[in-house]
């Protein structure tokens, strides 16, 4: 016959080791704030957006902005559209022939872009 002898009961050390170890495996309530949660999912996002933005190397908005990140804005607005023009060459030199109905600057056949174009320029 066998009988259990709880040889360790009433040992305050040995209570308190029991109360450790239970304590380890039972659930912790670890709630994440909502404000982490919310900046780690936008950071997320971010990061996948700029790897598709990565892969649409034929878009022509990629040549000018390569990457994903905001351009700062200028604190006036006729400033800050003569700069996005000027970034995206849309400024009214480029297409003024348009407007007047006459041939562009190096002959239809060979017009590619005006070369005093300033899409290319580093702004």
């Amino acid at each position: 016959m066998l009988c259990w002898v709880p040889s360790h009961v009433g040992i305050v050390g040995n209570e308190q080791a029991d109360k450790a170890a239970k304590s380890a495996v039972a659930p912790m309530d670890m709630t994440i704030p909502v404000v982490d949660l919310k900046k780690h999912v936008k950071m997320l996002l971010y990061s996948k957006w700029e790897e598709q933005w990565d892969l649409e190397t034929n878009n022509k908005l990629h040549a000018v902005k390569p990457f994903v990140r905001h351009w700062p804005s200028l604190t006036s607005r006729k400033a800050d559209t003569l700069l996005t023009r000027l970034r995206i060459g849309h400024t009214r030199f480029t297409r003024l022939h348009l407007l007047f109905g006459e041939e562009p600057p190096m002959g239809s056949l060979s017009y590619v872009r005006p070369p005093y174009t300033s899409r290319m320029h580093k702004l």
